[in-house]
Order: structure tokens, then sequence, then C-alpha cells
């Protein structure tokens, strides 16, 4: 049996990090998790126009800060920031009526879309929900984010394809996809395709190259101690 781990999970103890940061009791933990969940798929429904990215919670005792990353900030923001207004009033009257609670929503523009894999898959499924041929999609996908800068790609898209009876899966990869370097920097992205034929599942992986912090850090510290005790 295949024994699989979400790219992001594996390397969490290395270069990533937390998408929600919070501390709370034993006794609050599982409602936190499970707002922050709700929110989660709450946004990505009303934002689906806007390419979201991700979307990053911080709480403190009485204050919500929900960051949005988004290909188009300015479809969510709207005119004089009347859509965050709206969106926000959204947040408060689904999730948090009749509690003292202040959100803030801070829209984040991400920089490389094509470099995102949650966007390049949201596109994926967009097309085919258009009825245009998957494997068009898929190429084109690959070709945009090899331009846009990314060291490999691999879709996977998996279904009902074109209609068909069975159900199969198809594979189309360009570039290296290390997938058990704890270093390499691989976005990964499961997005569902809602079809006449069904639900069809995309996975994409995208490589941006290995990150070396930690230890560009410790170089610089070091050389500037040597260079502290030279003077």
């Amino acid at each position: 049996m295949g024994r699989k781990i979400h790219p992001k999970v594996f390397r969490l103890s290395t270069i990533y990090s937390w998408d929600s940061k919070w501390f709370a009791p034993r006794k609050n933990f599982v409602s936190y998790l499970e707002e922050d969940v709700k929110l989660r798929d709450f946004l990505k429904k009303q934002l689906k126009e806007a390419s979201v990215d991700a979307v990053y919670i911080d709480r403190t005792a009485d204050t919500i800060n929900v960051t949005i990353a988004s290909a188009k900030p300015g479809f969510i923001i709207g005119r004089a920031g009347a859509g965050a207004e709206e969106l926000k009033k959204k947040i408060k009257d689904k999730f948090f009526r009749g509690r003292r609670t202040n959100i803030n929503i801070n829209i984040q523009e991400v920089s490389k879309p094509a470099l995102s894999s949650r966007i390049v898959g949201q596109q994926i499924a967009q097309e085919i929900e258009k009825r245009l041929p998957f494997r068009r999609s898929m190429k084109m996908a690959i070709e945009k984010v090899m331009k846009g800068g990314a060291k490999g790609v691999k879709i996977t898209i998996a279904g009902r394809l074109n209609g068909a009876e069975i159900a199969r899966s198809e594979t189309v990869s360009e570039g290296s996809i290390p997938l058990h370097n704890l270093r390499a920097d691989v976005d990964f992205a499961r997005i569902p395709a809602r079809t006449i034929y069904g639900t069809i599942g995309i996975k994409v992986w995208i490589y941006k190259g290995e990150i070396f912090e930690e230890e560009d850090e410790k170089k610089e510290s070091a050389s500037g101690s040597v260079a502290h005790q030279k003077k």
C-alpha cells in the first residue's frame, strides 16, 4: 500500500508554518479549529472568482485577524473598500453573532499567481466546468507555470474525464518534483471540478526550489561576529 502525506504537512517542522496561529485552552480547542475550517470553506466559496491562494487566521483574546492572499485583491476590496466591509459583516453574522469579537480583514496580493498551486488548480477546474478539453488545460497550465519560474510541475486529474463511464486518471509533468527532500519548496493543492458527470479531482504540485533561510542566517551571524572580533 502507498503511504502518502501532504507535502506541506511533511515540511511543517522545517520550512513551512501553520496557516492558523492561536492558543486555546483544551475546552475551546475543538470549537476554534471547527470555526477555522468552516471560515476557510466559506471564504473560498464566496471569493471563488477572486483566485484565493490561502487564508491565514490569527487569534488573540478578543480579536481575529483574517489575511486573504489573492491574485485579484481589487475584486475583494471593491469600490472604496465596500467589498471588504460587506465580507466582514457576513463573517460576523455567520460565525460570531452575539459575541464581542473584533474582526480585521487584510487583503494580500499574490505576486506570482503562476507559482500558486491552488490558483493554477482553480483555473483548470473552471475550464473543465466550461467543458474545455482537459488535456489542453493541463498543458497550457504547465507551460504557464514553467514560464513563471518553477523548477518542476506535476498535474494529476481523475474522474469521469470527458463524460466516460469508467473513471480514470491522467498525469502530466515537467521538470523535477522532489517529494522526499525536506528543504524543497513544493506547493500542493487539491481542487474539485463540479461537472454534470460528477466531481473531477485535480492535484497540482509546483516545485519552486530549495529553501536555506536558517543556514543563510547562521552564516550572516557568523560573518558578523568574525568582523566584530577583527575590529
